[in-house]
């Protein structure tokens, strides 16, 4: 993660600002989290938070937590204040639809969320970038989501209004498109009316919003996601043919293949959420967890003890490597009726992973990421 010192205008100034300012960029800090439900505040300057660092997702991740709702922000991004209790977040001070376009699928792999907040569109605007087609790129990009993260919830909002009238006719001309685009993306994909919750009073400059605006911001966006249940969830059981991460809720952290190796017999462990390869497990209609491609989630010897080693092997159509995937979240291996089970219900990196008498503890929970 990197400490965002772009502070650009949402304008076409803050385009070449930001590139300035870019290399201003101190070293990478850790990525914050609780392996909650992870959130992708996904966008512009607005979503970085112009005139107030942290902008709308401070107010939202306090009314997560009164909700009690467990949520990791997610992104390459991260700014504001320690009343915004996790700072993570991908927005790009000055940035267009293209520019998110060009870096979407890199984030969503390295981050794999169950939700995202998109709120793009007003650099377009603003720099008059070929606004004609504005709308086609956005529903581009939103193509582009959905085929690199299908199980993604996407909320897809119109944008804020602007005080300058020439710029505010080009946003209402844009907003107008959104709603079709919308509507014909999916189950998945929701429209939230951001432009009508603010009004040029709830503006700092004409463009950004001012704290009480990126407060409204907030409730729209709070209400939008208590609207679709599923988004503040887990999804609990694994798609059939979609490589994901495996988080186990009781640490945090991610099912990994121990060192990254590709050997067969090579130890499953529990480690931080990276999104690398040693981390994506793609179910298989027959019940297997693949990962590299030919490799599959086994019970080394196909044995039934509790405390067997879980680890990985050349696939090969046994018993071994046939799983059932329970709703909540229980990873059963068939044949045994056992389940895959965080050793001693550790929570450090490196923890094994092993074969254990099914009995509901948070150690044999697992959750997609």
């Amino acid at each position: 993660m990197r400490w965002n010192a772009r502070r650009a205008a949402a304008g076409g100034f803050g385009l070449v600002l930001s590139a300035v300012l870019a290399l201003a960029q101190v070293a990478p800090a850790q990525a914050e989290s609780n392996g909650g439900v992870r959130v992708m505040p996904l966008g512009d300057s607005i979503t970085d938070g112009f005139n107030v660092p942290g902008g709308y997702r401070i107010n939202l991740w306090q009314r997560l937590v009164a909700a009690n709702h467990t949520v990791d922000f997610v992104g390459s991004q991260f700014n504001g204040p320690a009343s915004l209790g996790d700072h993570d977040h991908e927005g790009h001070s000055g940035w267009r639809i293209d520019q998110l376009d060009a870096n979407i699928v890199a984030w969503l792999q390295a981050t794999t969320p169950r939700t995202v907040l998109l709120h793009i569109g007003t650099n377009d605007v603003n720099q008059n970038h070929d606004l004609a087609n504005a709308p086609a790129r956005l529903s581009a990009l939103i193509d582009k989501i959905r085929a690199t993260a299908p199980e993604v919830e996407l909320f897809v909002a119109t944008i804020t209004p602007e005080t300058d009238p020439t710029l505010e006719a080009r946003v209402r001309a844009y907003n107008a498109t959104i709603p079709g685009i919308v509507a014909q993306k999916g189950s998945r994909v929701h429209l939230v009316d951001m432009h009508s919750a603010l009004g040029t009073a709830d503006l700092a400059d004409g463009v950004h919003p001012n704290a009480g605006g990126y407060d409204k911001m907030a409730a729209r966006w709070f209400d939008a996601l208590s609207s679709v249940p599923g988004s503040l969830v887990p999804s609990g059981v694994p798609p059939v043919g979609s490589p994901v991460g495996l988080v186990n809720p009781n640490s945090g952290r991610c099912l990994d293949v121990s060192g990254a190796s590709t050997s067969e017999g090579a130890q499953t462990i529990i480690w931080d959420c990276h999104g690398g390869a040693n981390q994506r497990w793609t179910r298989t209609a027959a019940g297997e967890l693949r990962v590299y491609g030919d490799r599959c989630l086994d019970v080394a010897g196909g044995a039934s003890a509790d405390g067997t080693r879980v680890q990985i092997w050349t696939c090969n159509g046994t018993g071994a490597q046939r799983f059932t995937f329970r709703a909540d979240g229980a990873i059963v291996l068939t044949a045994a009726g056992k389940c895959v089970d965080v050793a001693s219900s550790g929570t450090a990196n490196g923890t094994r992973v092993q074969l254990w008498t099914c009995n509901g503890t948070g150690a044999q929970r697992w959750s997609v990421r």
